[in-house]
Parts: C-alpha cells; sequence; structure tokens
C-alpha cells in the first residue's frame, strides 16, 4: 500500500480555518510538525494564544479529517500552546516579567469598560494564561471593588509591592493604598508619575497578559500613557449609540497616534435581553460596532448584551466569568478573550531580549 503524501496533509490542514485568529493553520504558523511513515500521520499544532476549552475540540476536528484521509493509518494529532512576548513601541522595551500588555481603552466613560477588562483578563485566566490587570483609573479605580478585594498591597523590601491576588489574576490599582472615600485631586502629571510606579514598582509574576484598564477618555493623560507604557496592543470598548462610536473614534485615532496596534473593537450592551421574558431589544441601536471596525479595518473581537446579571456580579465581587462561567456572557468573553489573544499572537514579536548589548570602548 503506497505511503501517504505529506503534502496531501500539509494541503489538509490548509483547508482548516482558526477560528480564532480567522486563516488557515499553516499561513499562522501553527503547524510545527508532520510525520509521516509509511500510512501513519503525526502532526503538531502550536497556538500561540491561550485556549484550553478549544484544545480538544480542535484536536478531534483535526484527527477526523486525517483519519477520514484515503489510505490513512494511525493518526496522531497533538495540540499545545505558546505564548510569546510582541513587539511593543520602538521608543520603549518590554516589561521585566511581563510578555504582553493589552491596554483597554473606551473614548467616554459609561461604557462599561472596566467590567470588561476584569472579565477579559478572567476568561484569558480561565483559558489558560497566566494574567495581570492594572487599574490605571486613578480617580475612579474600581478593580478592586469588581474583584473582591481590599487593603493595602504587601511590600517585602518597602520599595517593590506585591500584587494582590484574586480569582488566580495578580491585580494593581491605587484603590488599594488611598482610603475609598478620599477623592484624587491630581493633575495629569501626578497622575502618570502615579502609573508608572504602579507599573514598575509591582512584583508582577510571569505574566502572560498584562491587562491595564486605562483611564475613560483621549486627552493628554491616556495620550501620555499609550506614549510612556510599553504595549503590544490594544482594545476599544464602545456602545451601540453614534455618540459612543463618535469618541470610540477618537480611541483609535490615540493608538494609531503613537503606533499601538489595535486588535478590535468590543461592542458592549449591544442588545438588552429582558429577564422576563427574553426579548431582545437595540435599545442603543445596532450595527454601529460592526461599521466601525469595518471603516478603520480593525477586528470586531465580539458584542455582550446588556445583561443585569453581568453588572450584579461585578458589583458584588464576583464577575461573569467566575460566578456564572457556563452562562452566555462568559462564554461571550471567553471568545473575545481568545480572539483578542490570537490577533496578538499574529503580530510581530519581541526579539530584542535575543541580541546582547554591544559596548565599543577605545583600549
Amino acid at each position: 500500500m503506497a505511503s501517504i503524501d505529506k503534502a496531501v496533509v500539509e494541503n489538509l490542514l490548509k483547508g482548516f480555518i482558526d477560528p480564532n485568529v480567522e486563516t488557515d493553520l499553516v499561513s499562522a504558523k501553527s503547524v510545527k510538525k508532520i510525520i509521516v511513515e509509511g500510512q501513519d500521520v503525526s502532526v503538531a499544532i502550536e497556538l500561540g494564544y491561550p485556549a484550553k476549552s478549544y484544545l480538544e475540540e480542535l484536536r478531534e476536528t483535526l484527527t477526523q479529517r486525517l483519519q477520514a484521509l484515503p489510505g490513512v493509518g494511525k493518526v496522531d494529532v497533538v495540540v499545545n500552546v505558546n505564548i510569546v512576548s510582541h513587539a511593543v513601541q520602538k521608543t520603549l522595551k518590554p516589561l521585566l516579567n511581563v510578555k504582553n500588555i493589552i491596554a483597554v481603552a473606551s473614548g467616554k466613560g459609561g461604557v462599561g469598560k472596566s467590567t470588561t477588562s476584569v472579565n477579559l483578563a478572567l476568561a484569558l485566566a480561565a483559558e489558560g494564561a497566566n494574567v495581570g490587570i492594572l487599574d490605571a483609573d486613578i480617580y475612579g479605580p474600581s478593580i478592586p471593588t469588581m474583584l473582591g478585594l481590599s487593603g493595602k498591597p504587601d511590600s517585602e523590601d518597602g520599595k517593590m509591592l506585591k500584587p494582590k491576588i484574586s480569582f488566580g489574576i495578580q491585580t494593581m490599582s491605587i484603590g488599594y493604598l488611598v482610603d475609598p472615600d478620599q477623592p484624587m485631586i491630581w493633575r495629569g502629571p501626578m497622575v502618570t508619575g502615579a502609573l508608572q510606579q504602579l507599573l514598575t514598582q509591582t512584583q508582577w509574576d510571569s505574566v502572560d497578559y498584562l491587562i491595564i484598564d486605562l483611564p475613560p477618555g483621549t486627552g493628554d493623560i491616556q495620550l501620555t500613557l499609550a506614549q510612556q507604557i510599553p504595549v503590544s496592543g490594544a482594545v476599544v470598548v464602545t456602545t451601540p449609540q453614534d455618540i459612543a462610536l463618535i469618541d470610540a473614534q477618537r480611541g483609535l485615532g490615540m493608538f494609531e497616534k503613537v503606533n499601538v496596534p489595535i486588535l478590535g473593537l468590543v461592542e458592549n450592551m449591544s442588545m438588552h435581553i429582558c429577564s422576563n421574558c427574553g426579548h431582545e431589544e437595540a435599545i442603543f441601536g445596532q450595527g454601529g460596532g460592526v461599521a466601525m471596525a469595518a471603516k478603520n479595518k480593525v477586528d470586531m473581537l465580539g458584542a455582550l448584551p446588556l445583561d443585569i446579571h453581568i453588572r450584579e456580579y461585578a458589583d458584588s465581587g464576583r464577575p461573569s466569568v467566575v460566578a456564572d462561567p457556563d452562562g452566555r456572557p462568559a462564554q461571550i468573553y471567553k471568545a473575545i478573550a481568545r480572539k483578542m489573544a490570537a490577533k496578538l499572537a499574529m503580530r510581530t514579536k519581541d526579539y530584542s531580549g535575543r541580541f546582547p548589548n554591544i559596548v565599543i570602548q577605545n583600549t
């Protein structure tokens, strides 16, 4: 019996579109090994993003497709994940112990950016990544409340802060350091200085993704942060109504100005679902996020419903992804998180650590 042609196996893998990166496995450089021994086929797939809930489905799908090849014998498919660092702005260097920083921004307040940030961080952790979240909203830090945390962080040497841990993710916020009732009456330079300290003087521990929940708006503070923080990619949160989309457009423009790649848009409060009858109604309009994504040639990562439980879970300190992991909102957050990380995996990798510093001295 003739051997299986390796090119046939490769073509089969070229025909499989990874729904998260939205391209085939070969083009995505996810195929690390194809071994053909007679009729037996062995394939190794490596994804560049966390996908714990998708790995077995992918393995079974590829196994079934390979088993359908005429004359094939034993089929062995191995799927694993390898998360690497990606390039940041050319004037900056990646942060120690943090592979990738993803900024989550909105052009205006009230669109659910912080709730989205927390749930995306928890979703990445649920998918198998080591995750941190930095609350960069100095004037209205809400991450501690959403994660059920309070009290000052520990410090072993009086200089570096240990991140507080909640549901397996590392967190830092100005909210841990000041009294909840104390107003933050700070000017822009003080805010950016404080955030730089929170970012660089926290002992982050082997973080694959650090989510930074930026303050709402596109003013001097946001622009300065976008210029000073080594960001691998950004996500913009909006709602469907025109006024939010106008402000979200400014957010997209801000990141383009500082050469931070946009990983995509998230449309929050996309559809209201009646808790009594289940009727769905687009009370804030519809299609705005999709149209904006198409106009700016960026990805639409997903849309979240206006669901009272999302707000209730966040207010109680147990966000949707951990409070109701099998619920529809949690599944949407996980799908968005996988797609967001997959889009980053397709970006330019960081090679700065591979090259030694060359020093020329007069001798």
